[in-house]
């Protein structure tokens, strides 16, 4: 799962897992979770048991993902 963040509510620094930098308060950028599939067909995917596993990214750093080592 993928969010865009604006940038405006967030009070925090985070860390990029892409580039190993800090996100500083007030910068846009993107969250991601894994997204698990459930048991069940009302809800297929379980995307609140993974938020232990939330990362703040670059939005430039999460399009380059693939093309890092």
């Amino acid at each position: 799962m993928v969010r865009t963040v604006t940038g405006a509510g967030t009070g925090k620094t985070y860390r990029c897992p892409g580039c190993d930098q800090e996100i500083r308060p007030g910068t846009p950028h993107l969250v991601t979770w894994p997204a698990y599939a459930r048991d069940s067909d009302l809800e297929p995917w379980d995307t609140d048991s993974a938020a232990d596993w939330r990362r703040h990214w670059h939005t430039t750093c999460w399009r380059a993902r693939d093309r890092r080592r």
